[in-house]
């Protein structure tokens, strides 16, 4: 029989040692594999780093990442620390890629090279049926698409899932994020996690949207494609609200009637992957979360029932996907809280992970899945027992 297991811990001490005896005396004397430490970002992460490292085995891997809020099976945390660890039949080989901001297809590709040489495997023989890469980035440094293309230039089938290290803080002047991997933290970095196992694993993704048949096309975009000035040949900010019937005013994701009620999604196939508008601007256009096209046409989304999707997801889709899941590392769109908080539907959302798996997790800056950026999305990297 190959598994994977998993048992977790949380804190709220600040002192990096007293959070670091706290967080290991809950998970025990076993021998984990990995750990992985999701904290919140107002904390002294080298210190932090620092105290935990000292504590685990030398053979036990480490990484981690700063929140915008952290997740377990108790609900969704702020200020807090929490800690993963894992048992059972795999390896992980770990890689970190720096300097996002300047080169960030090089830094992808960078991670992935040491991910593969620290577990003695060639990129071009990596079997997606037994590798997944688990991708953490600054998300700050809005650069996934580029890294992305970096990680799998060689490996152009391996699973990806994961998200951005994150802030709760909503300055954007003063937000920054962190990763970890085993005695080091960086910023404008990118870490990935590549996993070797037997076990039963899914990378999965749940979004509480259905499709409406509805579709626009992004008919203008700047240089930076980034911004749409123009949707369906029309100035782009206006569009959108005529479509959602208010004012320019109220379009900002995570307002009641904004971009997060009808947001836009990819179709890939079957799929609907998330690619949602995020901000009006005071020129007119809209700047999105990823990356644009011109003649790129999307399909609009509607709201579904929020909580009732998210515990579907973890009742029906994980247990279908996975034979007897048991470990589930999760990687939560802040936008969906933005939105959660603005509705008052927060606690009917964190009651939603007392059906998952044995969870840990984190809000982060945006999500990865398969290859693709998306926004306002769960995504999960789910292990089981055969």
């Amino acid at each position: 029989m190959a598994q994977v297991k998993m048992q977790t811990a949380r804190t709220t001490l600040r002192e990096p040692d007293a959070a670091a005896e706290d967080l290991l005396s809950q998970l025990g004397s076993d021998t984990p594999r990995l750990v992985t430490m999701f904290a919140s970002r107002e904390r002294d992460q080298h210190a932090l780093n620092r105290a935990v490292r000292q504590r685990l085995p030398a053979g036990t891997r480490l990484i981690g990442a700063t929140t915008a809020g952290e997740l377990d099976n108790t609900g969704i945390h702020e200020g807090s620390v929490v800690m993963s660890a894992l048992f059972g039949d795999f390896e992980v080989g770990l890689g970190l890629g720096t300097g996002l901001s300047v080169d960030a297809i090089s830094a992808g590709a960078a991670s992935i090279k040491r991910a593969c040489e620290d577990l003695g495997v060639r990129q071009q023989d990596l079997d997606p049926r037994r590798f997944v890469g688990l991708v953490i980035d600054d998300g700050f440094r809005y650069k996934k698409e580029e890294l992305l293309l970096g990680i799998l230039e060689k490996c152009q089938t391996l699973v990806l899932v994961g998200g951005g290290a994150s802030d709760a803080n909503r300055d954007p002047a003063k937000q920054s994020a962190m990763v970890h991997v085993d005695g080091e933290v960086a910023t404008d970095a990118v870490l990935v996690a590549l996993f070797k196992t037997n076990a039963p694993w899914a990378a999965l993704r749940s979004h509480w949207y259905v499709p409406t048949g509805e579709k626009l096309t992004i008919t203008k975009v700047d240089e930076s494609h980034t911004r749409a000035l123009e949707i369906d040949g029309h100035p782009a900010a206006k569009r959108y609200a005529d479509i959602l019937g208010v004012s320019v005013e109220e379009l900002e994701f995570g307002t009641p009637r904004g971009f997060a009620v009808r947001p836009t999604a990819l179709r890939v196939g079957r799929e609907y992957f998330i690619r949602a508008a995020w901000s009006p601007q005071e020129d007119g256009s809209i700047l999105f979360a990823n990356l644009l096209e011109e003649g790129t046409e999307l399909e609009l989304m509607k709201l579904g029932d929020m909580a009732g999707m998210t515990r579907s997801f973890f009742t029906d889709e994980v247990p279908r996907r996975v034979q007897n899941p048991q470990a589930a590392l999760l990687f939560h769109c802040g936008g969906r809280m933005w939105y959660a908080s603005a509705t008052n539907t927060v606690q009917q959302l964190a009651e939603t992970l007392k059906a998952a798996p044995t969870a840990a997790g984190m809000n982060v800056h945006f999500e990865i899945y398969s290859g693709f950026h998306i926004n306002t999305t769960l995504t999960a990297l789910v292990f089981g027992a055969n």
